[in-house]
Parts: C-alpha cells; sequence; structure tokens
C-alpha cells in the first residue's frame, strides 16, 4: 500500500467488500486527490479507493443512482461493489473506502488527434442524454464548485491579505487583468441543469487502446465522484479546457487547438442530447469561464498556499507551481477569447 495506509488496513478493507484479505494490491494512476489501487483476485480486476474528506461519503449514493441509471442504458460504467453488509463504502481511520469495477482501457494525459476529440466528444455526449431521465435527488454535494464571483472575491481578498508574501509583486498584477476580464463575460444565468460528469478531463476517458484505432475509440468515463446537475457550458467548458490546450495545466503558455474544439463538436452534437437554443449559444463562453475561473482559483493560491497540491519535484514553492497554473489558464483564457468567433460560428452548425 502508499501514502500512509499500511497492508493490515488494507487486507481489513479488503474483507469489508467481501475479497481475499490476500489478493494483490497495488497503486494505479496519479490522481492527486484519492488513494487509488488495483486490485486483482483471481481472475477479477477491481479498483480500491480511499477517498478524499474533501468528499461525503453520502457521494456513494449519487454514484450508485448514476452508474446503475448509465447500465440500464448500455452505457460502459464502473460500478461500486457493496460492502459484505449492502453497505456502499466503508470507513476506516475516518476515511471512506469504496471497491468498484475496473474498466478495461487506458487514458490519456494530452488529446493526440482530432479523432480522438470527436470519440472523447461523443462518449460524454452519449453519458448525458442517457442521463437525462434519471430522477435522484443529488446529495453531499461541493458548494461553489463554479461560484466565479465568490472565486474572484477570494482572489480579491488574497492580494488584500498578502500584500508581504514574496510572489506579491507578480500577482497583484495578473490579478488585475483577471479580475477586469471577468466583467466583460456576459451573465449566463437561468440555463437549465442537465446530470453532469463534472470533472469531464480528457484522462478521466477511457479507451479501448493506445495505439491505432484502439486510441480513438472512446470506451466511457471514470472518476464519478463529481456527477452533479450544472448547466451544460460548464461541464464542456471544463472539457475542452482539457482537450484543446496540448500544453496541460503546468506550462505557463498555453495553446487552443480549435481542430480539436471542431471535432469534439460534431463529436457531442452527434451523440448528446438535444440542446436549447440558450444552452448552444452559452457554449461559446464555457472555456472562457472555466480557464479564467480556474486561473482565479490558482493565483489565490499563489499566495495562500494552502488548497492545491503541487510538484516538489519542479518548483521551489506551493506558490510557484500556483503561479505557473494561474498563468496559464490565463493564456488559455486569452487564445480562448481569441477565438471566439470561430467558436461561435462552428456551434451554430
Amino acid at each position: 500500500m502508499r501514502d500512509g495506509v499500511s497492508s493490515e488496513e488494507g487486507a481489513a478493507v479488503l474483507e469489508d467488500f467481501g475479497l481475499d484479505p490476500g489478493a494483490s494490491v497495488e497503486p494505479l494512476g496519479s490522481g492527486l486527490i484519492n488513494d487509488t489501487f488495483a486490485v486483482r483476485e483471481g481472475e477479477q480486476d477491481w479498483v480500491l479507493q480511499r477517498v478524499h474528506t474533501v468528499f461525503s461519503p453520502q457521494i456513494h449514493h449519487n454514484i450508485a443512482a448514476v452508474t446503475e441509471h448509465l447500465v440500464s442504458k448500455g452505457i460502459a460504467t464502473p460500478t461500486l461493489r457493496p460492502t459484505r453488509d449492502g453497505a456502499l463504502w466503508s470507513e476506516r481511520s475516518g476515511r471512506a473506502w469504496r471497491v468498484m469495477t475496473r474498466m478495461p482501457g487506458v487514458t490519456f494525459d494530452a488529446m493526440r488527434s482530432a479523432r480522438q476529440a470527436r470519440a472523447a466528444a461523443a462518449a460524454l455526449g452519449r453519458f448525458h442524454g442517457a442521463l437525462e431521465d434519471l430522477e435522484h435527488n443529488f446529495v453531499g454535494l461541493r458548494t461553489g464548485v463554479h461560484d466565479t464571483p465568490a472565486h474572484l472575491q477570494r482572489l480579491r481578498d488574497a492580494v488584500a491579505e498578502h500584500t508581504g508574501h514574496r510572489l506579491y509583486d507578480v500577482v497583484a498584477p495578473l490579478a488585475e487583468m483577471l479580475l477586469r476580464s471577468a466583467e466583460s463575460l456576459p451573465a449566463l444565468d437561468g440555463l437549465p441543469n442537465r446530470v453532469a460528469h463534472g470533472d469531464p478531463k480528457l484522462n478521466n476517458v477511457m479507451f479501448a487502446g493506445r495505439q491505432g484505432d484502439a486510441a480513438e475509440q472512446a470506451l466511457g468515463l471514470i472518476d464519478l465522484d463529481t456527477v452533479a446537475p450544472m448547466p451544460l457550458h460548464l461541464e464542456l467548458g471544463d472539457a475542452w479546457r482539457s482537450w484543446c490546450n496540448p500544453k496541460g495545466e503546468d506550462e505557463a503558455q498555453a495553446v487552443f487547438d480549435l481542430e480539436v474544439f471542431e471535432a469534439s463538436v460534431l463529436g457531442y452534437t452527434e451523440a448528446g442530447p438535444q440542446l436549447a437554443a440558450a444552452e448552444r449559444d452559452a457554449l461559446t463562453y464555457g472555456v472562457e469561464v472555466i480557464s479564467l475561473e480556474l486561473s482565479t482559483r490558482f493565483l489565490a493560491d499563489a499566495l495562500h498556499e494552502s488548497y492545491f497540491g503541487w510538484n516538489r519535484d519542479r518548483y521551489a514553492s506551493a506558490g510557484d507551481h500556483n503561479l505557473v497554473r494561474a498563468r496559464g489558464q490565463w493564456s488559455l483564457h486569452e487564445a480562448a477569447v481569441r477565438t471566439r468567433a470561430d467558436r461561435a460560428r462552428l456551434l451554430s452548425v
């Protein structure tokens, strides 16, 4: 095991779920939130996770409702394995644990081609379409995740509070530009909510393989902690923030790939639900809102240095890493604004 999880605790958790405590357990993936392990018991593969305390254990009721509905519609998805007592999660040492089926396939950290983008968008569209008629009272949700005005205010507060911070002279002028740009975004109010994935970055889309046609065959979505109702422009804006920037979050200079955007619009339109005119119009601004919002959050934490994890091998401090991330998302926001007319045209077809 890893990250402070003893072999004894791991074995006990496996027993909670009726799995062999002697099953093979290996670290899986490189996620910064949950502690994730691959479990093999005989010929069966499972995913074991210690869930971060930022998530309420109650979210497992949402995951169960969403995945059961997806299965009923023939959509591939990981599903929860109940404990021996029929619970959706187990609690040990003050942390929630879960076991889910392991989907076959692989993930990618950066989009390889327009065809791959089209496939990813189609998978997300099928996900949304299948959940249109889901009736579920979502519980345990994190509040304020996309409360842009609140994030902007936290940035103002951080700049006012940390005037003596070593990065203040760099952060303050960038903060001023972010806050000024936010004033130019339209108010996107009164839009309907759809049951969304909540974190549709590329490495949450499973593909059939790494090479050839398999790398362009999207199987489904994983990492369902954030499933929740939200306006579609926030969901797709978050997807495009990830899919259309091959540079990733840890580079100060971003690129917006319009070819990837166009392909993803085609894929989503072909496979996804029918959209109201107001929803489609709002999509033009989705990636601008999300990139600005995330830049704001990173920039505030460049001064607070208290929320986001950071890479100690590349950066001298959390503030330095978050400043690079903030610059990268700001660069992406500027690139998205420059392509607004082109994106609006592609969305109107």
